[in-house]
């Protein structure tokens, strides 16, 4: 009766291997798919800073820091 359990647990073995080596390939690839995500974000947030500095300077705003008021500059 050792054939049959030591088959089986062969079987449930290889299973789970196989299973595992599944989920470490679609986590890769997620989290591939997330980075890339981040990193258009970030080149796009870096760019929408550009274009509100851009603004800013055309519309004479002062640039301001965090919490202070945007005053216009006098020339």
């Amino acid at each position: 009766m050792d054939k049959p359990n030591s088959k089986a647990a062969q079987d449930l073995t290889t299973l789970m291997e196989t299973t595992m080596q599944q989920l470490s390939h679609k986590f890769q690839a997620t989290s591939d798919q997330i980075v890339s995500r981040m990193e258009e974000m970030g080149t796009r947030i870096s760019d929408l800073e550009k274009n509100v500095s851009d603004l800013m300077r055309q519309a004479g705003m002062d640039e301001c820091q965090t919490g202070e008021k945007m005053t216009p500059k006098r020339p």
